[in-house]
C-alpha cells in the first residue's frame, strides 16, 4: 500500500477515488504512569511514557487505516493525516485518515 501525505503521487495516475478511510485507536495509560507523569509535570521535561504511548498509538491507527483502505480495494492512500483528541482524563484518541484510491504507475516513471 502506497501512503502519501501529499494530495498526489508523483509517477502515478489516480484511476479511481474510493473515498475517505479511517484508522482509529483509543488508549489509556495505567494509573502508575499517570501518577509519574503528574509528578514529572511539576518539574518539566519530556513525559517519555506518554511519548511512547502516542508513538505506538499512531502506528496502530496507521495500520488500521491501511487495512481499511485495503478492504476497499485501494492501492494507495493520499492526503494522509493524523488527528488526536483527549477523551476524558487519561484517554487519548488517535485517528489516521486519508483518501483511498486506485493508482496506475505512469510509463517511464
Amino acid at each position: 500500500m502506497l501512503l502519501s501525505t501529499m494530495n498526489d503521487l508523483p509517477g502515478y495516475e489516480v484511476t479511481e477515488v474510493l473515498g475517505e478511510t479511517f484508522g482509529i485507536t483509543v488508549r489509556s495509560r495505567h494509573i502508575g504512569s499517570q501518577i509519574g507523569a503528574a509528578f514529572k509535570s511539576l518539574v518539566g521535561g519530556e513525559l517519555k511514557g506518554m511519548t511512547k504511548m502516542l508513538q505506538e498509538s499512531r502506528v496502530e491507527a496507521q495500520t488500521r487505516l491501511v487495512e481499511a483502505a485495503g478492504a476497499k480495494g485501494a492501492d494507495a492512500i493520499l492526503a494522509m493525516r493524523f488527528d488526536a483528541n483527549e477523551l476524558g482524563e487519561g484517554y487519548q484518541e488517535i485517528c489516521a485518515y486519508g483518501t483511498a484510491v486506485k493508482v496506475r504507475k505512469l510509463a517511464g516513471a
